[in-house]
């Protein structure tokens, strides 16, 4: 079974988001980048498929700058086989991800998609369900828990209230949650090993998708600063507050 894992290059997430002086975005100039968190998962996952002899090749793709090459590095570090970079320079937002990732899918014939649920930079949580109704398979979101039965996945789903269990048709698409596993290390050999290991490289416009924006960002702003607490010297006070300054009973 083939294994297409989706990966995004965004801020680290240990990294202190800056507001850009014009307010037009944040500041990604000389900032420390990374893997998004929950690619990460979906790597690692795909890895462990292969180390159980569930898939048998691992492709990661990932779509963005020529940069965006070293993220698919560390997925190959990581266990991958080979990667795919659709590279642009325009802004993508998640309609335009998923109909590049379907143009890729449709090249690689993978049984299986998995990428994170959602990306830490600006947290949509659309590509995933995008991709799949634009090529119609089945999907699980949110996954905490993947079973692989003869032509279908057992996925565990984290739900608001508490998890749900469903049984999904291959082929599929699945995304990662925060407990589907813990990501591991890359070693030094498995580093330089990834050096050696291919990575295609596909202009966005051969694929023939309009990747154009359809959301416009009007204002990006810092969240207001938290305004300090105060201590009540009773519970008859504290109600009072409550009440009639936070009136929030």
């Amino acid at each position: 079974m083939k294994v297409l894992v989706a990966v995004k290059r965004v801020i680290d997430a240990y990294v202190k988001v800056r507001v850009k002086a014009d307010g037009s975005g944040v500041e990604t100039q000389n900032v420390k980048m990374s893997m998004n968190p929950f690619c990460e998962i979906a790597v690692e996952e795909a890895v462990r498929m292969k180390e159980a002899g569930i898939a048998s090749e691992i492709v990661v793709v990932s779509c963005g700058q020529q940069n965006s090459q070293e993220t698919i590095r560390t997925a190959l570090a990581m266990g991958a086989d080979r990667g795919i970079l659709v590279q642009t320079d325009e802004e993508l937002q998640p309609l335009a991800i998923a109909k590049l990732l379907k143009a890729v899918v449709e090249k690689e014939q993978p049984e299986v998609v998995l990428m994170g649920k959602q990306a830490v930079d600006n947290d949509f949580n659309q590509t995933g369900q995008m991709l799949s109704a634009l090529l119609g398979w089945s999907q699980a979101t949110f996954a905490s828990k993947i079973e692989k039965a003869d032509s279908s996945l057992t996925v565990t789903r984290e739900i608001d209230g508490g998890l749900e269990t469903v049984e999904i048709k291959l082929p599929a698409v699945v995304t990662a949650d925060l407990r589907l596993n813990e990501p591991r290390y890359a070693s030094l050999p498995n580093i330089m090993k990834a050096k050696k290991k291919p990575i295609d490289v596909l202009p966005a416009a051969d694929l023939g998708v309009d990747a154009a924006p359809r959301l416009q960002v009007v204002k990006v702003s810092e969240p207001p600063v938290r305004q300090a607490g105060v201590k009540v010297g009773s519970v008859a006070e504290l109600v009072d507050k409550l009440k009639n300054e936070a009136k929030v009973i």
